[in-house]
């Protein structure tokens, strides 16, 4: 199809390979181009953790002003948030989710799978038949999986290895993590499909993902992302747009979100992107996302023509 070379040519042109999906919300027009492929989530997996959070609190299971305590020790690492504190915390679970989605601070992301259960989360995501989606380990896994694929025993023994080696040590160490399961290998990591997040998305924002409650909350805190140069690079300030984004090593840049348009048109769209070369064209990529998204947006708006 027309539109499939169009978005694949964008993509290439920006130094990267990558796949999308866009549903009208409301309407049955629809873009794929790689939607069912396997592709590593990196943190956009975060949307369905937080539906679980509001799932279960709408049914009573939890409090979302239950407050917790995150010690320094065991804490999971990244680069915002609680993840970056050298001390003891204390915060709301409603907070949590606020940080997870937000500014993507995965030491948050982690206290709150701990708290709602692998076992559940899979079980909607089985229940809303998104069967390319699974969130086999807490992203503390992720970052173990990838210590241990670069030759030490964990994250933490890779990042103190890091943090001492020489240019080459360095250059072999970059080499491992690129190659690692958390980048190469969807089906032993943390995955997803683009049709499978944009399905999601459209059922959240109609309400249909459960209790109207829990899309509610989802949507409200979405749409508070901090990150604004990915999908919201493709439309003009008038588009409204809620998203979450995810990243990994300069590799994988991914994000999914809803776009509305002014009049009332409501598209979700995924899109995920493997770089060619690592920490490359960055800035083109970003933009890439959001030129492929405002193509099969306009594509669904014409009905091709």
């Amino acid at each position: 199809m027309v539109i499939d070379d169009a978005i694949r040519r964008l993509f290439a042109a920006a130094g990267c390979a990558g796949s999308l999906s866009v549903l009208d919300v409301d309407g049955d027009a629809q873009v794929h181009v790689g939607g069912d492929e396997p592709v590593i989530a990196a943190s956009v997996l975060k949307v369905p953790v937080a539906l679980e959070v509001f799932r279960q609190s709408c049914a009573g299971e939890l409090d979302l002003r239950e407050r917790v305590r995150i010690g320094p020790e065991g804490r999971t690492a990244g680069p915002t948030g609680f993840s970056l504190f050298a001390d003891e915390v204390e915060v709301s679970l409603g907070d949590l989710v606020t940080m997870m989605l937000t500014i993507s601070d995965n030491a948050a992301t982690d206290v709150l799978i701990d708290r709602v259960g692998l076992g559940r989360i899979a079980a909607t995501l089985d229940g809303l038949d998104l069967k390319g989606t699974a969130i086999p380990h807490p992203l503390r896994g992720l970052l173990d999986g990838i210590g241990e694929d670069a030759g030490h025993p964990g994250w933490a023994e890779l990042t103190r290895a890091a943090a001492t080696a020489t240019p080459e040590q360095t250059r072999v160490l970059e080499e491992r993590v690129r190659s690692s399961r958390a980048l190469l290998r969807p089906e032993e990591t943390l995955r997803t499909t683009a049709r499978d997040m944009a399905l999601l998305l459209r059922l959240v924002w109609r309400d249909e993902a459960g209790p109207a409650r829990a899309c509610a909350e989802l949507r409200e805190v979405m749409a508070r992302q901090l990150t604004r140069h990915r999908l919201a690079m493709g439309f003009p300030p008038e588009v409204g747009v809620a998203a979450k984004s995810g990243s990994l090593f300069g590799v994988v840049r991914n994000e999914v979100g809803v776009l509305s348009l002014p009049g009332g048109r409501r598209y979700a769209a995924a899109v995920f992107t493997r770089a060619d070369r690592p920490r490359d064209r960055e800035n083109e990529i970003n933009a890439a996302i959001g030129a492929a998204a405002a193509l099969a947006v306009e594509h669904c708006q014409t009905g091709g023509a």
